[in-house]
């Protein structure tokens, strides 16, 4: 898997405050670029999920869980009075 960085292959410019302090600096990337990062972003992620997704299918044992058939039905009561529910 690639890092977010490796995702943004185009400049990166430094935008400092008026006071010119280094701490007050934001990287800063153009919109087009970032755009492009975030798609291939995505497709990778899709790609990783379909991998993932096809490697949990063929690792199935076929194990089938019961269903929980054995637990009582218990009815459901309303914890207000019909005349005091909102319409």
């Amino acid at each position: 898997m690639k890092t977010p960085a490796e995702y943004l292959a185009c400049p990166v410019f430094e935008l400092t405050y008026p006071t010119g302090e280094v701490a007050e600096s934001v990287p800063v990337v153009a919109y087009d670029d970032a755009v492009r990062a975030v798609e291939a972003a995505l497709a990778d992620a899709e790609k990783y999920k379909y991998l993932l997704m096809r490697a949990l299918r063929r690792s199935g044992t076929g194990q089938q869980y019961p269903a929980l058939s054995g637990m009582p039905e218990t009815p459901v009561l309303p914890l207000y009075p019909p005349n005091e529910l909102a319409a």
